[in-house]
């Protein structure tokens, strides 16, 4: 499929893609480790289940690729021209007429196609996955029963329920070895069961089903023996008013995406501290694209080392370059949004 693609610029683009792509695979597993670990805590703390994790750090990754691509591009561009510089290569194509520009060619290809797939994850990805982030926390804490209950301890629901269990399968939807104590106009119920599994109801969303099966019921009684009642299949309905619907996409710059945010950034009707916020954060998206043209031309002139000389410190100066960049930016934007310094000053 690359037939039509000349000699020079396929041996460039293979020696370019191997790094990158294991740039990309390291400083994404770098950037996800220890947000991972933290993530394992909280999510036991909240005794939801281990997949929810990986869903989390899923919906994080494009926060992590908007600066994992640009590294990624920039040492691979570098250590490719390193590879050519320190085998001579580079002199022999250099001796034979072909230009700095010829031979950026095939890396300004690359560089200018991973700027469009860093536009849509700055403009798009980002916005969406950091929605979806947002709503796994918010049903992790408050949303999702069978994550907020804890195996072995006593979880008060509504100062109506209090319930226990020995284990949770399926994702904390199938409850084993079942213990409620529920306060009732009628009595206080005591109920144990072998087996629970809780069920939504559709046409009320702020109740759910935990229904029971091979159990028992204690119904405390004043002044009188308690009655107690066997049961092969029993439903307990339970309020749960914190399992409100998620709150809509938006609110917050980081939420919208590019049309978005020059919809209401530039809006008559929007107030001053919103456009100001806004247009601060647009520029920085935009900044962080654009800066990547760049890259080629940085890489080079930190690939080829002194003659008779191996030393790898322009690969050093490259990360720090980058990270350092991006942070500056952030900066830039911070105080962009305070609408101390104009957007233009600040970041472009």
């Amino acid at each position: 499929m690359f037939t039509f693609i000349p000699a020079l610029d396929r041996y460039i683009f293979r020696l370019v893609i191997v790094p990158m792509i294991g740039v990309f695979v390291l400083a994404a597993s770098l950037l996800t480790l220890d947000k991972m670990l933290r993530l394992f805590d909280f999510v036991a703390s909240e005794g939801g289940p281990v997949d929810i994790v990986f869903k989390m750090l899923a919906n994080l990754m494009p926060e992590y690729a908007g600066l994992a691509i640009p590294l990624g591009v920039l040492l691979g561009i570098l250590l490719a021209f390193r590879k050519l510089a320190v085998s001579s290569e580079l002199d022999t194509m250099r001796a034979v007429g072909l230009s700095y520009g010829r031979l950026l060619r095939m890396p300004y290809a690359i560089a200018l196609t991973m700027m469009a797939v860093n536009l849509a994850v700055v403009g798009w990805l980002q916005p969406l996955s950091r929605y979806y982030y947002e709503e796994l926390e918010f049903e992790l804490t408050s949303g999702a029963l069978g994550a907020s209950i804890k195996v072995g301890e006593f979880v008060t629901i509504e100062d109506k329920t209090a319930l226990r269990i020995e284990r949770s399968e399926e994702e904390g939807r199938r409850l084993l070895g079942v213990f409620a104590r529920v306060n009732s106009e009628e009595g206080d119920l005591s109920i144990s069961a072998a087996e629970g599994r809780f069920l939504r109801l559709e046409e009320n969303r702020n109740t759910i089903v935990l229904r029971l099966r091979d159990g028992q019921i204690i119904q405390e009684v004043e002044d009188a023996s308690p009655r107690v009642l066997n049961f092969s299949l029993h439903d307990l309905p339970i309020d749960l008013p914190a399992l409100e619907r998620f709150r809509e996409r938006g609110g917050d710059e980081l939420e919208y995406v590019l049309p978005q945010l020059l919809e209401i950034g530039w809006s008559p009707t929007t107030d001053k501290q919103t456009r100001t916020e806004i247009q601060a954060n647009f520029s920085y998206r935009l900044v962080e694209v654009v800066m990547m043209i760049f890259l080629p031309l940085l890489a080079l002139s930190l690939a080829i080392p002194p003659k008779r000389s191996t030393s790898a410190l322009g690969v050093f100066v490259a990360v720090v370059m980058v990270v350092a960049y991006h942070k500056v930016n952030e900066w830039g934007w911070g105080i962009a949004a305070l609408g101390r310094v104009d957007p233009l000053v600040a970041l472009w």
